[in-house]
């Protein structure tokens, strides 16, 4: 009886910090928020897809007309390149993307938390985020793209190491992400539906100041966050 108790404490004893150091290993180097005006959070809620992806899934309720922003916090101690999409266009440059290494990203500094308001629609201003229906949506009024509608999705890359290289480039400007039409493109399309899907909308202007920096990103991605959006309805 005595054995029996002895060789249970000591697998405990050897179990445990192996548990430990996978957690330590699993955490997540950031943390998301999606926040209205107000400061106040949007509830997210964790879901997991049928089939095996990568990534953490969220899903979350939209409100018509709020304005929004995501905030990210880089809760490890190394420089990390974040790639941020909405609707499936990268946030600034408006492009369609694939979440991948080579796109524009930003960079958060370590334990540093940063606010994207907006499309960047230059090196010193953004076009707010608000929840609007799909029609009214850039990503439909602008490139007539509804393939990722209602979704918000990050790539995380950590820093090459080492981390401190002179930026070589000879020009600190970046492609401007083309702004909303004065018209909508969608009016041309079939009849649209009574209850549209929830989208991102492009909206007023704000002073936005960025900086080009040099950034080595590691080949492949450390986190990947996707949240879905819907209308209460849905």
């Amino acid at each position: 009886m005595v054995r029996n108790i002895f060789l249970t404490a000591l697998f405990i004893v050897w179990v445990l910090p192996v548990f430990a150091c996978a957690h330590v290993e699993k955490q997540n180097l950031t943390e998301v928020r999606i926040v209205s005006d107000s400061g106040k959070e949007f509830p997210k809620y964790r879901t997991y897809p049928h089939f095996r992806q990568e990534g953490n899934f969220f899903y979350m309720e939209a409100t018509k007309g709020q304005r929004y922003s995501i905030q990210v916090t880089n809760k490890s101690n190394r420089r990390i390149g974040v790639v941020i999409a909405v609707d499936g266009r990268n946030i600034i440059n408006g492009k369609k993307t694939e979440l991948k290494r080579d796109e524009r990203m930003y960079i958060i500094a370590p334990h540093e938390t940063n606010m994207f308001e907006g499309w960047r629609t230059g090196m010193d201003r953004t076009n707010r985020f608000f929840f609007t229906e799909q029609s009214d949506s850039y990503a439909e009024k602008v490139f007539a793209d509804a393939s990722a509608m209602g979704t918000i999705a990050l790539t995380v890359y950590r820093e090459r190491l080492p981390e401190i290289i002179p930026y070589a480039g000879s020009s600190s400007r970046m492609k401007e992400a083309p702004g909303a039409p004065a018209t909508d493109r969608s009016a041309d399309r079939a009849e649209k539906k009574k209850t549209e899907e929830a989208g991102t909308g492009f909206g007023e202007t704000n002073y936005s100041p960025a900086r080009v920096v040099h950034f080595d990103p590691e080949p492949t991605t450390a986190e990947k966050i996707v949240l879905k959006y819907e209308w209460r309805s849905e």
